[in-house]
C-alpha cells in the first residue's frame, strides 16, 4: 500500500484576471501585419472578459514601431463580452498596436451603488472606498498626455475631495451618481493600470498610403508615344503625352521596363526567332554592354529625361510607377560580372527562362539561392533602392510569385524601411494560395483572376471573396481588363460594348484598377492566333503608332468613369460592395456606399455585347440609409441621365449598340 500523500505544484506567477481573445484583424495568428491606410479609421475588435460579474474596460493602443510613446483611446462595448474600437494612422509605415484592458473596479462600485440605492440599502455604501478609486483615476489621468487629460484628473481630484467632505453617504452617492454623465467619458479615457488583473494583447498593423488604397493605372510603351508616325518614342513623348493621360483621369503612369534591351536572342516581330536587324525586342529582356536595371534605354533619353518626366507627372497629381523585372538578357553585364547570380546546366550554359511550351531564350532567370545569396539580394535591393532615390514611390512587379517570399518580405521591407510611403504591385497570375502568400510578406496591391472572370455568377462570387474576409485584412486587389500579355477572349469577339462593360465593371467594382493603352480605348482586339490571348503584332516586340484622336476612342468614356472614381468616396474603397438581385442572368448590377459620407454609387452592366437586355433591380432603401417608402433620384454618369428608382424593384433596359452600363450616383437633396 503506497500510503505517499500528493504534492501540489508550484502555481507560478500571477496571471492576468481579465482575458483578451479573438482579437481581430489579425493575419496568420499575428505572423503577419494586417493593413491599414494612413487616414482611413482602422476597425479592431477582441473579446473581452473576466471570471465572475466585474465589469472590465478595454482600451486600443498604438503606436509607430521603435516610438516610445503611445496614443490610445477607449473600446466601446458591443455586447457578450465583444468589445471594437478604432485608430486612424497618420503617418505610412509599421505600427504596434495593443489591446489593454482591466477590471474596473470604479464602474463596479458605481454599478453596485445603483443596486443599493435602488432597494433603500444606502448606509451600506463605501463612501471612502469610492472617494479612493476616484483619486486613483484622477491620478491615472494626470500621467496621460495632453492638456485634456490633466483638465479632467482637476475635476476628478475635486469629486473626490468633495465626496470624503459630504455630511451623509446618500448625498456623496448620488453625488458619485451624477457625475457619471459628466465625467464619465474621462474615466473611461484613463490609462489601463499595470496591475494584477490587467492584460495585454499586442500585434502588427503596417499602415500605407492613400494610393495604396485606391489608385486608377494607365500602361504605356514609350517607344510607342511619338506622335510622329515614323519615329519612335522617347521619354520626352511621354512627358508630353501627360496631358492626355490627365484628361483621362489617371492617377497612376505605369512605364514597362525602360531599361537596355538585349541583343543575343532576340525576339522579332510576334515573339518569332530570329529578330531581324531592325526588330526592337522585348523590354524584358534587360541589359546590354550599355548598363543593366539602374540605367536608362539609350534611345528611350537620358536620366535628366526621366527627372523631367517624373517632375511633370507629379505637377499633375500623377505617380510615375516602375516595372521590377528581376531578370537579365544575357547580354547583361551581371552575366560576366556575377555567372553564379544564374542557374548553369551541365554543359556550363546558363539556363534561360522557361514556361513550357514557351521557351525565352532572350531572358535569363536569377537564382535567388546562389552561394552568393547576400551579393545578388543586396544588389537587386540597391536598384530599387536607385529608382526610389530617383523619385519612384510605385513598383509593379514583374512575376514575383517565381522569386522567394523569403525575399520580397526582406526587400520590401529594407525599402519601406527608408521611403515607408512605396507601393508595391504584384503581377502573379498563380495558384490562389501563392497570391494571397505575397499579399502577406508585403505586397500593398495585387493582381487578379478579374481577366478571365465573365460570368456574373462568377463575378458576383470572385468579388465577395476579393473583399471578403479573411483576405481583406491584408489582400488589395488591382483588376485590370487587359495587359500586354493578356487580350481576354470577352475582350475579342464583343467590340466597342465589350470594352466598356469590362471597363465600368473594373472601376465601378474594384478601388484599384488598370488598363494597358492606348490598345484599349483604340480597342484592339485582334490575337495572333484564333483562340489566343497573345496580341497580334503585340507592342511587347515591335514599335507601334496609336492615333489618340481616332473618333471611335473610348476616351470620353474612360474620362467620366475616371471622373466618377476621383468624385465618389464610394468607388474609392472596396469595403461596403453589396451585389443587387436581378431577374436576368446576363445583367449584373451591385452597390457600394461610403456610410461617412452618405454616398452611394449603383453599377449595372449588360454582359451580353451583342444583344439588348432588360429585367428588374431590386432595391432595398432602408440599406442606403434612406425611408422605406422614398424614391431615390440618380444620375448616370455614363450617359449624363436622371432617373427616379422606388423601394423593390426597378426596371432596365440595357442595348449594347448605345451603351452597356449604367453608373449611377445617388443625389441627396
Amino acid at each position: 500500500m503506497n500510503d505517499t500523500k500528493p504534492t501540489s505544484r508550484d502555481p507560478g506567477p500571477a496571471r492576468p484576471d481579465v482575458v483578451i481573445e479573438a482579437v481581430e484583424p489579425l493575419v496568420d495568428c499575428g505572423r503577419f501585419p494586417a493593413k491599414a491606410v494612413v487616414g482611413d479609421t482602422f476597425v479592431v475588435t477582441a473579446d473581452v472578459f473576466c471570471h465572475g460579474h466585474s465589469p472590465v474596460r478595454a482600451l486600443l493602443r498604438h503606436r509607430r514601431a521603435g516610438s516610445r510613446n503611445w496614443s490610445e483611446s477607449p473600446m466601446d462595448s458591443l455586447g457578450n463580452d465583444v468589445f471594437t474600437g478604432v485608430l486612424v494612422p497618420t503617418v505610412a509605415g509599421p505600427l504596434e498596436v495593443e489591446v489593454a484592458a482591466e477590471i474596473d473596479e470604479l464602474a463596479r462600485w458605481l454599478r453596485d451603488a445603483q443596486a443599493l440605492l435602488g432597494a433603500g440599502s444606502s448606509d451600506q455604501l463605501d463612501i471612502d472606498r469610492c472617494s479612493q478609486l476616484v483619486a486613483e483615476a484622477a491620478g491615472s489621468l494626470a500621467r496621460g498626455q495632453g492638456a485634456e487629460a490633466a483638465q479632467a484628473a482637476r475635476g476628478l481630484h475635486e469629486i473626490a475631495e468633495k465626496m470624503r467632505a459630504a455630511p451623509s453617504a446618500l448625498v456623496s452617492a448620488e453625488l458619485a451618481l451624477a457625475g457619471t454623465d459628466l465625467w464619465g467619458a474621462a474615466l473611461f479615457r484613463r490609462p489601463i493600470n499595470d496591475g494584477a488583473t490587467a492584460a495585454k494583447y499586442r500585434f502588427r498593423v503596417v499602415a500605407a498610403s492613400q494610393r495604396a488604397a485606391f489608385s486608377t493605372w494607365y500602361e504605356l510603351f514609350p517607344r510607342s508615344a511619338s506622335p510622329e508616325e515614323r519615329r519612335p518614342g522617347t521619354l520626352a513623348d511621354v512627358t508630353d503625352r501627360l496631358a492626355y493621360v490627365a484628361e483621362l483621369g489617371f492617377d497612376v503612369l505605369y512605364l514597362p521596363p525602360i531599361h537596355p534591351i538585349g541583343v543575343t536572342a532576340r525576339k522579332g516581330r510576334d515573339n518569332t526567332s530570329p529578330a531581324g536587324p531592325l526588330d526592337v525586342g522585348s523590354p524584358w529582356a534587360i541589359g546590354h554592354a550599355g548598363g543593366g536595371h539602374e540605367e536608362v534605354a539609350a534611345e528611350l533619353g537620358t536620366l535628366g529625361d526621366f527627372a523631367r518626366l517624373v517632375t511633370e507627372a507629379s505637377a499633375r497629381g500623377i505617380d510615375v510607377a516602375m516595372d521590377l523585372a528581376f531578370q537579365c538578357s544575357p547580354d547583361h553585364p551581371w552575366v560576366t560580372e556575377h555567372p553564379d547570380w544564374f542557374r548553369h546546366r551541365s554543359d556550363g550554359t546558363i539556363e534561360c527562362a522557361e514556361n513550357p511550351p514557351k521557351r525565352y531564350e532572350d531572358i535569363y532567370p536569377l537564382d535567388f539561392q546562389t552561394r552568393d545569396r547576400d551579393g545578388l539580394w543586396r544588389a537587386l535591393h540597391h536598384v530599387t533602392k536607385t529608382w526610389a532615390d530617383r523619385g519612384i514611390r510605385i513598383f509593379r512587379v514583374d512575376n514575383p510569385h517565381t522569386k522567394p517570399f523569403a525575399f520580397w518580405e526582406w526587400l520590401i521591407a529594407e525599402t519601406k524601411r527608408e521611403y515607408p510611403d512605396t507601393v508595391f504591385l504584384s503581377e502573379a497570375f498563380t495558384r490562389p494560395k501563392v497570391m494571397h502568400r505575397l499579399a502577406k510578406v508585403g505586397f500593398d496591391q495585387s493582381y487578379t483572376y478579374f481577366t478571365w472572370r465573365y460570368a456574373k455568377a462568377e463575378l458576383t462570387e470572385y468579388f465577395e471573396e476579393l473583399t471578403g474576409s479573411p483576405g481583406r485584412a491584408y489582400f488589395r486587389p488591382n483588376v485590370w481588363p487587359n495587359t500586354p500579355d493578356i487580350l481576354a477572349v470577352s475582350l475579342q469577339h464583343g467590340g466597342r460594348a465589350s470594352f466598356i462593360a469590362r471597363l465600368v465593371l473594373a472601376g465601378g467594382l474594384c478601388a484599384n484598377y488598370g488598363i494597358y493603352g492606348p490598345v484599349f480605348e483604340l480597342m484592339w482586339d485582334k490575337p495572333v492566333v484564333e483562340g489566343s490571348e497573345e496580341y497580334l503584332h503585340s507592342e511587347k516586340y515591335e514599335v507601334h503608332h496609336h492615333d489618340l484622336d481616332d473618333p471611335k476612342s473610348l476616351r470620353d468614356v474612360i474620362a467620366r468613369l475616371n471622373l466618377a472614381r476621383r468624385s465618389h468616396r464610394a468607388l474609392q474603397r472596396d469595403g461596403d460592395l453589396a451585389f443587387l438581385e436581378v431577374d436576368n442572368d446576363q445583367i449584373i448590377a451591385w452597390c457600394k456606399q461610403d456610410k461617412s459620407s452618405s454616398d452611394v454609387v449603383i453599377g449595372v452592366v449588360n454582359l451580353d455585347p451583342h444583344w439588348v437586355q432588360s429585367g428588374f433591380v431590386a432595391l432595398d432603401l432602408t440599406a442606403l440609409g434612406l425611408g422605406a417608402g422614398s424614391s431615390v433620384p440618380l444620375r448616370d454618369i455614363l450617359s449624363d441621365t436622371s432617373y427616379v428608382w422606388q423601394a423593390g424593384r426597378n426596371y432596365v433596359r440595357l442595348d449594347p449598340a448605345v451603351i452597356p452600363a449604367h453608373l449611377l450616383v445617388l443625389e441627396r437633396p
